[in-house]
């Protein structure tokens, strides 16, 4: 989940490669460095820690040369110093490596044996090694690094530049993504597409196993076996304008304050106001026939995943497996013949679904994938797509992608119900009118922000805090925890409110605030029993629920928070934004860095 960006130029390539980074940085922010090919020979500029300090090791040292690569670093093998910072050199190449090359130990081992002295940890060195050995004895730069290309294992994207050819880079890719950006007289190499949108939008993605020879007039294309290929080039939707926090502290409190919007713009892609149905994409399979989906995804997008599972079993009575991608590959679960998939994502790019879609593909499901990039891998890649319309999404913790994500899945488990004739035309326009209104009913959650932010102040001050949910507000309960984990560092754990009693309760005294998720309906009695029992042994419940369940939680609840009152079925969309905001408000106060939270990066294209 490094990024990487090049730049095969006419004008100075430094400003650029800084500028693709910057757009990169979400993948990564241990450290970063740009090298450039200078009077033919290369010269670097890296440093520990985020793209600003490279910026200022860029304004004191500046870089010429019209070629370069760049490189945002997540530390995978060795720790995130200067030294074991891209890109990694010597003075016939230098190399930006994202991924992982699995058999490094064994290659270095090798190289050593022959009196190669390495300077870093990393793995990337050992490509960077094997590519100057066969520089060394003579190979021409595209032989060496086909060469190299062929003794390396694991999943990775590399660029590469050589000294004394100025206008050719090298550029391959085996389980991580990699674009070819074509300008005027200019060409470019990126991770993605938005890395690249200021500078063109014509877009060639390079496929599984193939590696690129770029050159300032364009780009030879070859496949695994060093064929060469034809590789199409697209117009990319990604915007080139600059990606900005307007008047927000943060990309997550303005990308908090965009759910209304973003829910709007996603529904209206599924739904049809005029005669409330729900408009179905094109499928993969037939939702009436199906025997049996399986729903799988990381982090964020596996907890919508796990409330899509809950919607579609309850509207349209299809059996559905949800696992974690990086379990579900592993597992190997039989597969029912004539079985769907629906995977789930983000950036379309994580490693371990990409793993699972092709273990899904070879078992003969046939996969929809709900993303939020058009052009990654796993939309290229899936039997059909269905994208949500969440835009750039900045900060690392997923926040309006999740409820574009469980959006669509509520649009998907409509339609489905519809089609195996579970859902009534009356039902249909029920659900379909519920949830058009749920984009005016998450900006009434975000006139909540003061109450939220109080309510912060309490969780702050804790070092163990539990979320509760039932039904389709388990994997919500899950994901309020997973959020206030992942920027406040605070341990937070979510259960299912029945679960306490089988364990969990044994965590609760006076200092654990218990977040309820506690809407009016038919758990509700249930779920206040529940809490009753944390309340007892004295819990500190703090409660979100509607107007129907303030007068019963407030005789035992220590804060309680009334959203709007909505349908059963629309209320895990509207309850992740308070959590969400929660999380925000306890980062905020406990000062960590709400965007680029320590260990994290976005798009895990790793293992």
């Amino acid at each position: 989940m490094c990024g990487i960006v090049g730049v095969v130029g006419r004008g100075d390539a430094a400003p650029l490669l800084l500028e693709g980074l910057r757009r990169l940085e979400y993948r990564g922010y241990d450290s970063a460095g740009i090298a450039t090919l200078v009077n033919g020979h290369i010269e670097r500029r890296r440093a520990e820690g985020k793209l600003g300090n490279l910026a200022a090791v860029l304004e004191r040292e500046p870089l010429a040369g019209t070629t370069g690569i760049g490189h945002t670093r997540w530390a995978t093998h060795g720790a995130p110093t200067e030294r074991n910072a891209h890109p990694h050199a010597t003075r016939r190449v230098a190399v930006v490596h994202n991924g992982i090359i699995e058999n490094h130990a064994e290659l270095r081992n090798e190289l050593e044996a022959k009196g190669v002295v390495f300077e870093t940890e990393t793995d990337t060195e050992t490509f960077v090694r094997l590519l100057d050995d066969a520089l060394a004895q003579g190979l021409p730069p595209r032989a060496a690094f086909a060469r190299a290309l062929g003794r390396v294992h694991g999943a990775f994207a590399l660029a590469a530049v050589f000294a004394g050819h100025p206008a050719t880079m090298m550029a391959a890719r085996q389980g991580a993504p990699l674009a070819i950006g074509f300008g005027d007289g200019e060409m470019y190499v990126g991770s993605d597409a938005l890395a690249l949108a200021p500078m063109t939008r014509r877009i060639a993605y390079l496929e599984e196993g193939d590696w690129a020879v770029v050159g300032a007039a364009g780009a030879e294309f070859f496949d695994a076996t060093h064929a060469p290929v034809q590789r199409a080039i697209v117009q990319t939707a990604v915007s080139g304008a600059a990606v900005g926090k307007g008047n927000y502290r943060h990309f997550m409190e303005k990308e908090l304050h965009e759910h209304p919007a973003v829910l709007g713009d996603t529904l209206r892609q599924y739904l049809d106001p005029g005669t409330l149905q729900v408009r179905l994409p094109r499928l993969p399979f037939d939702p009436a026939t199906v025997p049996r989906l399986t729903i799988t995804a990381c982090g964020s997008a596996f907890l919508a995943g796990q409330v899509g599972r809950y919607w579609i079993e309850q509207l349209a009575r299809i059996p559905v497996d949800a696992d974690v991608a990086s379990e579900l590959r592993y597992r190997n679960p039989p597969l029912l013949e004539g079985g769907g998939a629906i995977l789930v994502s983000q950036s379309g790019e994580t490693a371990d679904t990409m793993a699972a879609l092709k273990l899904l593909r070879e078992g003969g499901q046939r996969v929809l994938s709900v993303v939020n990039v058009p052009e990654s891998s796993m939309a290229r890649e899936s039997d059909a797509t269905v994208l949500t319309v969440a835009g750039p999404e900045i900060g690392v913790a997923s926040t309006k992608a999740f409820t574009a994500q469980l959006a669509v899945l509520a649009c998907l488990a409509i339609g489905f119900g519809r089609a195996r004739g579970r859902v009534s035309a009356d039902d249909e326009a029920k659900l379909t009118e519920a949830l058009l209104e749920v984009p005016s009913e998450a900006a009434a959650v975000l006139e909540r922000d003061a109450q939220i932010r109080e309510l912060a102040a309490e969780v702050a001050k804790a070092r163990d805090v539990l979320f509760l949910g039932r039904g389709t507000l388990f994997p919500i309960a899950l994901e309020g925890a997973l959020k206030l984990k992942e920027i406040s560092y605070i341990h937070a754990e979510g259960y299912a409110a029945g679960e306490m009693k089988h364990g969990p309760i044994a965590l609760i005294d006076s200092n654990v605030p218990v977040i309820a998720l506690c809407p009016s309906g038919p758990l509700f009695e249930k779920t206040a029993s529940n809490l009753q029992e944390a309340a007892a042994r004295g819990g500190r419940i703090m409660a979100f629920t509607d107007a129907d369940g303030i007068g019963p939680l407030s005789r035992f609840a220590e804060r309680v928070i009334a959203l709007p009152k909505v349908g059963a079925f629309s209320t895990p969309i509207l309850y992740a934004i308070p959590v969400q905001l929660l999380a925000y408000h306890v980062a905020v106060l406990k000062g960590t860095d709400v965007d680029q939270p320590r260990n994290l990066a976005k798009s895990v294209t790793v293992e």
